[in-house]
């Protein structure tokens, strides 16, 4: 196999790494590039940012599915400075390639190459493939060496940390992974902007560690067991969720992976739907036997439990009741119950309710959504469980006095 290697800090690794390494793939036909993060790069002291394990992390996390990339650790294992030539021993030793190992030099660390430690016995070993990272010309090296006719992309690793640093746009010049892990683990001065005012402050933010990840493993997982339109139902829910938390001074986060996660369950058939919803315990009723889909909620929250290990009962028991309420919900459920009927891709949205959004409290809104949604239903002439019912009739009472 023919391999070549690509190291740097990654801390983080940004598209750029991973440009270069496609086009070191398709331009020079190599089968493999290994990604190795350095532990002390001679060339950056100190540089502030991500621990070995977060940038082994994020680079993990930016080349799932594509077998033309790895990642070997064995400079974070070795500690102190990392050196080009302890690497190359290393991984010929281990890896046995075929051939000369592919070595990835920029531009502009390729001119003080032959002051690298033991340069002279780097190049016998390796083909040197200089690629352009600061300029398009060719300038001339004093050894063997191939040139990667590739595009500059003006980003490095420097300049994302003060961009997170700084507020400034960075998302989508880094992996989706690794962006997940940045704001999980706050790091590079990362704050969440519900924190840092472009949002209003709210008093319960999520400390759970992995947030931001369980919300990215989720949401994948409902994209690809949902049909298109469900999917972006299901996202235009998490996002009203996530603004009614905010505004009614509930997590956001929570909201979101509740809003996201609701409809999961949605697209079974109905040998797996019952299935998922007696793993709660819970009675089947007449209605639900009739209209198997009403499941869908009590199997997502199991779905939500067993698979993902989600055990926050506020979350749980609002993707549980979703569809028909209950009494007794917590006001977590109640956001989740306003936002699957009053997200923005429904077409039947009452103007009068979407006014309400706007001005009135919780259990306010909550009782006109309700209410509209009961009153739907007798119109249809559709069966109503006796928990919406009971639900119906007591927030009805609560509202006349």
């Amino acid at each position: 196999m023919k391999l070549a290697i690509l190291g740097g800090s990654f801390n983080p690794v940004h598209i750029g790494h991973l440009v270069l390494a496609d086009t070191v793939l398709s331009a020079l036909r190599y089968d493999r590039i290994m990604l190795i993060p350095t532990y002390q790069s001679p060339f950056k002291q100190g540089a502030v940012g991500g621990s070995p394990q977060d940038r082994l992390d994020m680079l993990a996390a930016s080349i799932p599915g594509d077998p033309r990339l790895t990642m070997d650790d064995c400079e974070i294992k070795r500690k102190g400075v990392s050196y080009t030539i302890d690497t190359i021993k290393d991984i010929r030793t281990r890896y046995c390639p075929e051939g000369k190992l592919g070595l990835i030099l920029g531009d502009d660390l390729a001119g003080n190459f032959l002051s690298w430690k033991q340069a002279s016995e780097i190049m016998p070993q390796v083909d040197i493939i200089i690629a352009h990272r600061v300029t398009t010309a060719s300038e001339s090296v004093p050894y063997p060496h191939k040139r990667l006719n590739n595009t500059i992309i003006e980003i490095s690793s420097a300049v994302l940390r003060d961009r997170i640093q700084n507020q400034g746009n960075w998302r989508y010049l880094v992996p989706a992974g690794a962006r997940v892990i940045i704001e999980d683990r706050k790091l590079y001065g990362y704050i969440p902007p519900e924190v840092r005012g472009t949002a209003p402050l709210v008093p319960a933010i999520s400390a759970a560690p992995g947030i931001w990840r369980l919300i990215n493993e989720v949401e994948t997982a409902v994209r690809r067991v949902v049909s298109f339109s469900r999917f972006l139902h299901s996202r235009n829910t998490a996002l009203l969720c996530w603004d009614l938390c905010i505004r009614f001074g509930l997590d956001p986060q929570k909201g979101y992976l509740a809003g996201i996660s609701h409809d999961i369950c949605k697209s079974l058939g109905e040998t797996e739907m019952f299935f998922w919803a007696r793993m709660d315990g819970k009675d089947i009723d007449a209605i639900e036997r009739k209209k198997p889909s009403l499941l869908h909620g009590r199997a997502a929250a199991v779905v939500l439990k067993n698979r993902f290990n989600i055990h926050d009962e506020a979350i749980l028991e609002a993707v549980r009741l979703h569809t028909t309420g209950g009494m007794g919900m917590g006001p977590l459920a109640k956001v989740v119950y306003m936002a699957d009927k009053l997200e923005i891709s429904r077409e039947d949205l009452d103007p009068a309710i979407q006014e309400l959004r706007e001005t009135a409290d919780l259990d306010r809104l909550f009782g006109a959504v309700l209410e509209k949604t009961v009153g739907y239903l007798r119109s249809q002439a559709l069966d109503i469980s006796e928990g919406t019912l009971r639900l119906f009739e007591t927030v009805h009472k609560r509202n006349r006095r």
